[in-house]
């Protein structure tokens, strides 16, 4: 569904992120569950079954989250470019192995930002969502042995830092239509697609410059957010947080920590905001009911920006 006379993105597309050594970048993400392709000049990543590419992965000399893709229908492209000509959005030129499709312009704190026309890919529905039981009588045990790996069925949201949460929420909702769905002040925000998606499309954290706090990949179960958990502890990636239960957006969760300090979470049951719902947005939270419901405490570090500073 459309939201009718609503200029808005629908989906992040894709986003691009810079590593410091793509074969570790691989061995992390395939053992997160992502299907990785080769590409040239670095990686792509999928879901296994689907065919759209949400992330793709460049060498640099150090980690940084590099663009965000948002997609946009055919029938609002002359109406965006109107739209952002006529807010001073500056065009640039599509940065160096990013195709030149769409629109290119540096967004809030120069984060470079696309938007062109794609097909939406942020959910239409609210994600199925299993509660694993066995009745009286009957053995709920899964052996090791035989466990399923969890591989995630699609990106629910991404969540970035910038230098002023109030002041970002008011430009996103003002140049690409997106709209809040809760927040805590100058802390953190959560916003969401116009034309329906998840609980947030992006979430936003306070910091004192622009980056990457986490990726966040749709699964479908508390089980397979366990069975996430473990197949990257055993896999070697022992920093992350969880399993747990968010507050806003009400998802459960396990974050794993990449090798450069961002994160990939592992997110079932989030709240869906369908387009014809006007969700009762809430910008002042308490801190203390913005994070988490429970969960093991918040390891040290966890909401610290390691990307470096400037371009």
């Amino acid at each position: 569904m459309k939201r009718p006379n609503v200029l808005a993105v629908h989906s992040i597309d894709h986003f691009a992120q810079q590593v410091p050594d793509l074969a570790e970048a691989r061995r992390f993400y395939e053992a997160f569950g992502l299907d990785v392709h080769d590409e040239a000049g670095g990686l792509a990543l999928y879901t296994f079954g689907n065919p759209h590419c949400w992330a793709r992965l460049h060498p640099a000399a150090a980690m940084r989250l590099h663009y965000i893709c948002f997609g946009i229908y055919a029938e609002d492209e002359a109406a965006f470019a109107a739209h952002l000509d006529a807010a001073g959005v500056k065009r640039i030129a599509a940065p160096a192995g990013a195709t030149e499709e769409g629109i290119w312009f540096a967004g809030f704190d120069g984060l470079l930002l696309n938007i062109r026309v794609a097909d939406k890919v942020s959910p239409m529905a609210k994600s199925s969502f299993v509660t694993h039981s066995t009745a009286a009588g009957e053995s709920g045990a899964v052996f090791n042995s035989v466990a399923p790996k969890t591989l995630p069925r699609h990106l629910s949201h991404f969540a970035i830092y910038t230098s002023d949460v109030i002041a970002a929420t008011a430009w996103y909702e003002q140049t690409l239509g997106l709209r809040l769905s809760d927040g805590s002040g100058p802390v953190v925000a959560f916003l969401h697609g116009a034309h329906g998606s998840d609980h947030h499309l992006l979430a936003l954290v306070t910091s004192t410059h622009r980056g990457l706090h986490h990726s966040s990949w749709d699964v479908g179960s508390v089980q397979e957010v366990g069975l996430g958990s473990a197949q990257m502890l055993r896999a070697g990636y022992t920093r992350g947080w969880g399993v747990g239960r968010h507050v806003l957006g009400g998802n459960y969760f396990y974050y794993a920590s990449d090798p450069w300090g961002s994160h990939a979470e592992f997110s079932a049951d989030i709240d869906y905001i369908p387009a014809d719902c006007d969700w009762p947005s809430n910008p002042g939270h308490d801190p203390g009911d913005s994070f988490y419901l429970w969960g093991p405490n918040l390891p040290e570090g966890f909401i610290d920006n390691s990307e470096p500073a400037g371009d």
